[in-house]
């Protein structure tokens, strides 16, 4: 079969789930109970549900293909998971003659969500999935040799854009384990010998001497901290009994509010029904729904000028550590790698002191439950910047806080141009996707004009 002209209906079939009684839900996993996988489940852990394998029959892997059924926003295409699914999931199942990447990608084209998206019913209230009009979607299916040849291009892409994600997952963990030892369990390197942090730059002077000389420095600063640099609080270093935290902190330290040490403010939300507050905007926007990484590297959301004066929304600066008030984020935060300005669903922090920058984003982070709690509460109003300006926050030794934000600052500069780099490989792939699917760009030998793609020699590409 060559480039065989059909419709979705007679190359996939969709399954749907199950819902099983809530009765029978599970906050932990117990002998012989799975996952039962939601839509939101694709987007975060925070609360994981398990029912007994014997109370459904709809299961599915991690290749498979799932498909949001209702919304908004419908039709959105997840893999990755596995477990048991729900009624608002579907599982498309290839039949004959397509290959599942293949599938996969076809169906995240922008062109089958519209068409999709339009087409969408209402039941009960909710947009849902027509799935009549879906399986009567053309597509046209290149020979399986081609299907391969441009799931290969495209997976190559999503494989770059995971090993960035782990990798920055990895590096953040890696800086908060250390705030945690520090700041959390109090064991930052301490010098007792001079009653005072650990110096690390000891033993590094007069770096050019031969290479006999060089080894002995390195020895001696090798020695210096093996004798000298120890753990604070595990070591016996003097603790003091804080009455406003009700336990004990290092000695020498204080305890302050978030606003003794940050300014904080927050934004606004333009009238919506204005247009001129909207079209043509090239002020970036920044609302809470998108506070889902540790840096925010753009937006898709622009105001005017117009809407600038005539709103309470507000410019920040770049590195503003930004936390969301309400909404599905509540409690998050990212830090803006450009000056923007916020809706009212946002609190901006903006530490006074540089030294505090690291420092107070994991504060925050480390606040995470306690703010959940507040704004999941009766009154859902209660996480607001008040509430956030008024933390009760220790406060480390000046010398520990440089340390800590020269250990970390790299690992952060990592994670923001990996999050840079995931977005220019989206949007070649984006870019791709509609061209390899109707032919436009063919996967082909080194002649012809050459599309980059990333380091990976998985392809070669050419306009035709």
């Amino acid at each position: 079969m060559n480039n065989a002209k059909l419709t979705i209906a007679e190359v996939c079939q969709f399954i749907g789930g199950n819902q099983p009684p809530k009765s029978t839900f599970s906050n932990i996993k117990l002998t012989n109970y799975v996952r039962l996988v939601q839509t939101r489940d694709f987007k975060t852990n925070a609360f994981p549900t398990y029912i007994h394998e014997n109370s459904t029959t709809k299961f599915f892997v991690k290749d498979d293909i799932m498909i949001g059924r209702y919304g908004p926003p419908i039709f959105q295409i997840f893999r990755g998971m596995e477990g048991a699914y729900n009624v608002a999931l579907l599982k498309a199942k290839p039949l004959n003659n397509i290959l599942n990447d293949y599938l996969y990608y076809f169906l995240k084209q922008d062109e089958v969500f519209k068409y999709v998206d339009k087409l969408s019913a209402r039941t009960g209230g909710q947009t849902g999935v027509d799935l009549i009009s879906l399986y009567k979607y053309p597509i046209t299916l290149p020979t399986i040799e081609n299907q391969l040849k441009i799931a290969a291009v495209l997976s190559a892409l999503d494989d770059k854009i995971e090993l960035n994600n782990k990798i920055n997952i990895e590096l953040e963990q890696m800086a908060k384990t250390l705030y945690d030892y520090w700041f959390v369990q109090f064991d930052f390197p301490f010098d007792f010998a001079q009653g005072k942090p650990f110096d690390y730059a000891q033993g590094t002077q007069n770096q050019n001497g031969t290479v006999a000389e060089r080894s002995q420095l390195v020895a001696e600063r090798s020695r210096l901290v093996a004798e000298r640099s120890r753990g604070y609080k595990s070591s016996g270093g003097e603790m003091v009994y804080n009455a406003v935290l009700k336990r004990e902190i290092p000695k020498g330290w204080e305890v302050k509010k978030i606003s003794e040490i940050a300014q904080t403010g927050s934004g606004g939300t333009p009238k919506s029904t204005t247009k001129e507050y909207y079209e043509n905007g090239k002020i970036p926007w920044v609302n809470s729904g998108e506070l889902n990484s540790p840096f925010i590297i753009s937006t898709k959301n622009f105001i005017t000028e117009a809407a600038l004066k005539n709103s309470s929304a507000k410019y920040f600066p770049a590195n503003t550590i930004l936390m969301a008030m309400y909404g599905a984020t509540a409690g998050k935060t990212s830090i803006i790698s450009f000056e923007a300005t916020t809706n009212q669903a946002v609190c901006a922090v903006m530490p006074k002191e540089k030294e505090f920058f690291h420092y107070t984003k994991f504060v925050l982070d480390d606040m995470y439950q306690y703010l959940i709690n507040l704004s999941t509460g009766s009154a859902r109003d209660n996480l607001s910047q008040d509430k956030i300006k008024n933390l009760d926050v220790i406060i480390p030794d000046n010398e520990i806080l440089k340390k800590y934000s020269n250990q970390v600052v790299t690992s952060f500069e990592k994670i923001k141009n990996n999050l840079k780099q995931n977005q220019e490989l989206a949007s070649l792939r984006d870019w791709l996707l509609p061209m390899l699917m109707n032919g436009q760009v063919k996967v082909g030998e080194s002649d012809g004009e050459v599309l980059g793609l990333v380091a990976e020699e998985r392809g070669v590409y050419k306009k035709v």
